[in-house]
């Protein structure tokens, strides 16, 4: 019996977060409809990361079951990023769910009494979610390698106030907001832009709290529905100048690459209208002009 409740606990904890899962074993079990906290957090930061390209790679043939294997690369990717969530330095990261290609995380949902330790935190935890964006960008590369394929990433960041959500008789923890409803248009958004597919999309908001971090492209204006035009930053990768001042995340994350790797192959893009010419994108911020990553020529080598 104690077996069983064990690991009954071991389930629980896995499917919500920690404090959530001890709020649900410390309550009163006959009283299932009261256990649906529904706390508010002023600073989230939320990702969507999705494969851009699986669509394209799905398909039902004989040769692969009617897609089942295509489904079962897709599960062996997810549980890869799920591994990569198990480090120590990415704790405080919750995975929300996956939908279909897309990965949904957040940090910053424990609750904060200190004000003071709050506001130092956002800082910290966006960096911990950049570090982790990179770094499935790093472990999509690796899958890349070993299955020959050439998956491409696309990850959208935001940060703001969300409120949490949890059923009672089957429980299911998410998050809402227009914090996550801004992460998930960026996201989608990119779809219909050739040069973000293997990019870190972030607002205005990242950028301001963690700039001092990472270097940072402006990618330009996204529709919001209901806020109109929104600026956003591509994250290019961590900014060589500055040190990072927590130790276990300097230790933790030194395998992070400093910069993302070029954009894969141009199979992974929308075609070319004219193949003579290689497609680039200028932004010109504080009088510079800033080029925007494109696609590779193929010309470019012969």
């Amino acid at each position: 019996m104690e077996k069983v409740k064990l690991n009954n606990k071991r389930i629980l904890f896995n499917l919500l977060p920690s404090h959530v899962a001890q709020h649900f074993l410390m309550s009163n079990p006959s009283n299932m409809m009261s256990l649906t906290p529904s706390p508010s957090y002023s600073q989230v930061g939320v990702m969507f990361a999705s494969i851009a390209n699986f669509n394209d790679f799905y398909i039902e043939l004989d040769g692969n079951n009617m897609g089942v294997e295509c489904l079962r690369l897709l599960n062996e990717i997810i549980a890869d990023l799920d591994e990569l969530m198990d480090k120590e330095c990415y704790r405080d990261i919750e995975k929300i769910k996956t939908i279909g290609s897309t990965y949904m995380a957040a940090v910053g949902l424990v609750p904060t009494t200190k004000l003071q330790y709050a506001k130092k935190s956002t800082s910290s935890h966006l960096c911990t979610v950049a570090d982790l964006a990179i770094e499935m960008c790093n472990v999509l590369d690796a899958i890349n390698y070993q299955s020959y394929n050439d998956f491409v990433l696309r990850v959208a960041v935001n940060v703001g106030p969300v409120v949490a959500v949890i059923g009672a008789r089957r429980p299911q923890y998410d998050i809402w907001g227009n914090t996550v409803n801004v992460a998930s248009r960026m996201d989608t958004a990119g779809m219909d832009t050739a040069g973000l597919p293997g990019k870190i999309q972030v607002t205005e908001d990242v950028r301001c709290i963690i700039r001092g971090h990472y270097d940072f492209v402006c990618c330009g204006k996204v529709s919001d529905k209901g806020k109109g035009q929104m600026l956003t930053y591509l994250l290019e990768g961590r900014n060589l100048d500055c040190s990072r001042t927590s130790q276990y995340n300097r230790s933790a994350n030194s395998n992070i690459r400093t910069k993302l790797s070029p954009a894969p192959t141009v199979t992974a893009y929308a075609t070319i209208p004219n193949p003579g010419t290689v497609p680039t994108a200028t932004i010109s911020t504080n009088s510079t002009i800033l080029y925007l990553p494109s696609v590779a020529d193929p010309k470019a080598s012969e």
